[in-house]
């Protein structure tokens, strides 16, 4: 285990952060205070080897685990970070209205773009900068089995709060690189795959995990080592125009680096490519004592180092995965009250008298005065009035309009190229959609689609602007849907 102690471990009164994550295959931990407005680095440590489970390394680490952490936090407070390697990250723009409504928007787009259910799925987002109506979205997905068994392996330590490690990058960019670009997308490379992420005014708006890493990168054969310079050089290009940088050689492209020459090949070969890539070096000065640690020791625990600070803003919009999967304060799963040998005891001698009682008063009743009581019961009730309202139930229901069904009609027919916004329906009107398209040819394609359907009429040719940045087309298309969106005219009586 590596360990970097300080005798200002056990100074300072202000309140800590001990953040874990893994990296490499490797478990790293960090403890940082916050004093007087600064950050002081108290020490750092890694497992051996590739074995070591959490609980364990955080027992080495000197951290309470199972019954013996604490209920309260106190000054110390614990949070892991989740690698978001499985994590697939989506951003989209919609209109700029309420909380809401943008979350009816995102929850609609994940569950028809993404091939898992809604019981499947963890989804955050967050909504971010707002230009000319339009508010850019981020979304984070996960399949819920995979959160769930992070849940039971980190449970054992009760974390306050499970992160994103991807977000403990960029926040590692901004405290401990030094990173100040509005925007930029910052590399950070492990031994077998490299973080992209797009910071956006200072926040995390997309990311995407490559499989190449600096070890491909000094591989033994020369032969390797230039297929994984091609594939990677290919990989980021294309990382590019997924984000909507596509042939913007501006950009900003940082790698996170303590100045190891394979940091320095990496950048080589992005700016042959013409891409504007540079190395970012950590401050020594930005983390006390980040001088003892030295870059190498700031770089091996940059994503440690930016989940604990990330934890000290506690910002409300993080893209929390496990908000509904995982709490600190439940310990374990409460067992149900009639799962109490004492409750179900009671609750069974209770069932036993009623039972006896019923059989009883079954017993005493003759069949021909249960045959009586029946008869008294349904001659209370009108049939004939029943008979009716069921009728009305079910024509009411076949007036009423299939929104589902809508949703399903203008989602397949916009399957490949399409993002939808929003969909306006209401009686009497035509359907409004909104959304994005990649191509003329992708727009042209949902429009005659659409007109295809046979619950669909009318398709109007859609109003169209095109994104200068992104290049994506923005466009309004209405139709009518069966009949609830005709007017209807009542006939004057003579």
């Amino acid at each position: 285990m590596n360990d970097m102690n300080d005798d200002r471990t056990n100074a300072g009164t202000g309140p800590s952060i001990v953040a874990i994550v893994k990296e490499d295959n490797k478990l790293k931990c960090v403890e940082i205070r916050k004093d007087n407005g600064a950050f002081d680095l108290l020490w750092t440590r890694s497992s051996e080897g590739q074995a070591a489970d959490w609980e364990t390394f955080a027992a080495e680490c000197g951290l309470p685990v199972g019954a013996d952490v604490p209920d309260a936090e106190g000054d110390r407070t614990v949070v892991v970070g989740f690698n978001s390697v499985g994590t697939v990250f989506h951003r989209t723009m919609v209109p700029a209205v309420g909380q809401k409504e943008i979350a009816s928007i995102v929850a609609l787009q994940a569950e028809t773009r993404l091939p898992l259910s809604a019981e499947q799925m963890g989804l955050a987002w967050r909504a971010g900068h707002e230009q000319d109506g339009q508010t850019n979205v981020t979304m984070a997905v996960a399949r819920k089995e995979h959160l769930r068994s992070f849940v039971k392996d980190v449970q054992p330590l009760r974390p306050a709060k499970i992160l994103l490690d991807c977000e403990g990058i960029v926040e590692a960019w901004k405290l401990v690189f030094a990173g100040a670009e509005n925007k930029a997308v910052v590399l950070s490379a492990a031994e077998r795959n490299t973080h992209v992420c797009l910071i956006e005014y200072g926040r995390l708006s997309n990311t995407v995990v490559l499989d190449v890493g600096t070890g491909d990168f000094a591989a033994a054969g020369a032969g390797e080592q230039t297929e994984a310079i091609e594939r990677f050089t290919q990989d980021i290009t294309s990382v590019l125009e997924l984000f909507g940088y596509a042939g913007q050689a501006d950009m900003p492209i940082l790698l996170l680096s303590d100045g190891r020459a394979v940091h320095v090949s990496i950048v080589s070969t992005l700016r042959l490519a013409r891409l504007n890539a540079r190395v970012a070096l950590p401050d020594l000065k930005r983390l006390a004592p980040g001088g003892q640690l030295g870059a190498e020791g700031l770089y091996d625990y940059r994503t440690a180092i930016g989940l604990a600070l990330l934890a000290f803003e506690g910002r409300e919009d993080e893209l929390n995965l496990f908000e509904h999967l995982y709490s600190r304060t439940a310990k374990e799963e409460k067992k149900h009250l009639l799962y109490s040998p004492k409750v179900a005891c009671a609750v069974a001698a209770m069932m036993l008298v009623l039972l006896t009682l019923v059989s009883y008063a079954v017993d005493l009743a003759s069949p021909s005065a249960i045959e009586k009581r029946l008869k008294a019961s349904i001659s209370d009730v009108d049939m004939d009035l029943l008979l009716k309202r069921q009728e009305m139930i079910k024509t009411v229901a076949r007036e009423r309009p299939d929104l589902l069904e809508l949703l399903k009609i203008v989602n397949d027919s916009g399957s490949r190229g399409i993002t939808l916004n929003s969909l306006y329906f209401k009686k009497g009107q035509m359907v409004t959609v909104t959304g994005q398209a990649g191509s003329n040819e992708d727009l042209s394609r949902f429009e005659k689609t659409l007109q295809k359907n046979k619950a669909v009429e009318k398709v109007t040719p859609p109003t169209s602007s095109v994104d200068s940045k992104g290049g994506r087309i923005t466009f309004t298309m209405t139709f009518h849907y069966k009949n609830f969106t005709k007017k209807t005219t009542t006939k004057a009586r003579g």
